[in-house]
């Protein structure tokens, strides 16, 4: 069995986040690894953000900041492997929810283009 999650983001939006809150805004949605993958770029900002979306949606929960059963900014690490495929580490309540539904294997895929970021995560669930 498997279960998707998808999220889609405008890159100016995540631009003007960094504009107006900068590092607080970094440090309350990313954590330092993706902070130093990424360098500031908000493309790649906006794909990890996606791709926090779209494991939430894959749990079947939404974030923390939306509903009282969500998971945080910083449970959902996006990172990338050195041939540049990106994976996806779950902390805290998001791992606790991933193992209660038997989910043990992720895939994450992210792209960006045209002022929008986009992060399609498919999760494995045994039998």
């Amino acid at each position: 069995m498997l279960t998707t999650g998808v999220d889609l983001v405008d890159i100016p939006r995540i631009e003007r986040a960094l504009d107006r809150f900068g590092d607080k805004f970094l440090a309350r949605v990313y954590t330092s690894d993706e902070v130093r993958y990424s360098r500031g770029r908000p493309a790649e900002l906006a794909a990890r953000f996606a791709a926090k979306e779209a494991v939430a949606k894959a749990l079947g929960v939404g974030m923390r900041v939306l509903s009282p059963t969500g998971i945080g900014w910083l449970e959902v690490e996006t990172l990338n492997e050195m041939s540049g495929k990106p994976y996806v580490i779950l902390h805290g309540r998001a791992r606790t929810l991933a193992e209660a539904q038997g989910l043990t294997e992720w895939a994450v895929s992210l792209s960006h283009d045209s002022g929008l970021a986009i992060a399609f995560v498919v999760a494995t669930r045994r039998s």
